[in-house]
């Protein structure tokens, strides 16, 4: 069966987020996804505290919807972000990118580059990355609004085989967004499951049903942008 995840969601484990994962449980489920990625922030984890939130994650799961538990891992400079999941030990707060990837790969967890474009992460980028990348976050709604990244397009274009990913970078409800991976489920909704399709690579980025393909490029992306520029106009003149 097709199923709709909903990725780069932060509960309040995060110190920043908002949300308990029975009120994301509850929420995402009614929206229509079947599945939440989190990501929550490394400086917030040790090992054992991670234990604890997969545990949590379990206990705020159910047959027909699943909290798949992550971490956010931040390098030194804080400015490239890494999305992991796997059944994994945590892998510490601050650790160099490739070392990280390195650790993920070794584990055969899933890496995902998290919003290339916040502070310039994309011209951070190293080759030897990508084969340690599931993916690339070409559409984050937080940092890239109602747009995709041109930058994260980029990087995936110039880096064949990986999987164009989109991420709400969920902390409250103002960030909901129709953006979801689609993934082809053949066997139960569980972790194990989940991970083997992103190891593969296997997945659709979509909004509202559609392929961002659409919104990456021609007529549809110079209207979003155009809209995004028009918002974040707004924004700064709501703000003072």
């Amino acid at each position: 069966m097709k199923i709709r995840a909903a990725t780069h969601v932060h509960s309040d484990w995060s110190h920043d987020g908002s949300w308990p994962l029975s009120k994301i449980a509850s929420w995402f489920k009614k929206g229509g996804w079947h599945c939440v990625l989190t990501s929550e922030h490394d400086e917030s984890f040790n090992n054992d505290r991670w234990q604890s939130y997969r545990e949590a994650c379990i206990e705020n799961s159910s047959d027909d919807f699943l909290i798949l538990p992550g971490i956010e891992y931040s390098d030194p400079s804080n400015i490239v972000h890494v999305l992991v999941w796997g059944n994994i030990p945590f892998l510490g707060a601050g650790r160099e990118t490739e070392e990280l990837l390195r650790a993920t790969k070794e584990l055969q967890a899933v890496a995902v580059l998290a919003h290339p474009s916040r502070r310039q992460a994309w011209q951070n980028y190293r080759s030897q990355w990508t084969p340690l990348l599931s993916g690339v976050e070409q559409w984050n709604r937080k940092v890239d609004g109602v747009a995709p990244s041109l930058e994260g397009l980029s990087l995936i274009k110039q880096n064949p085989g990986l999987l164009p990913f989109v991420g709400l970078d969920f902390h409250r409800a103002n960030q909901l967004f129709p953006l979801s991976m689609e993934l082809q489920l053949n066997g139960r909704l569980i972790e194990e499951e989940l991970l083997d399709l992103l190891r593969e690579k296997k997945g659709l980025a979509k909004i509202a049903g559609i392929s961002i393909d659409y919104f990456s490029k021609g007529t549809l992306y110079k209207a979003v942008n155009g809209i995004e520029h028009f918002r974040q106009y707004l924004r700064k003149i709501v703000k003072g």
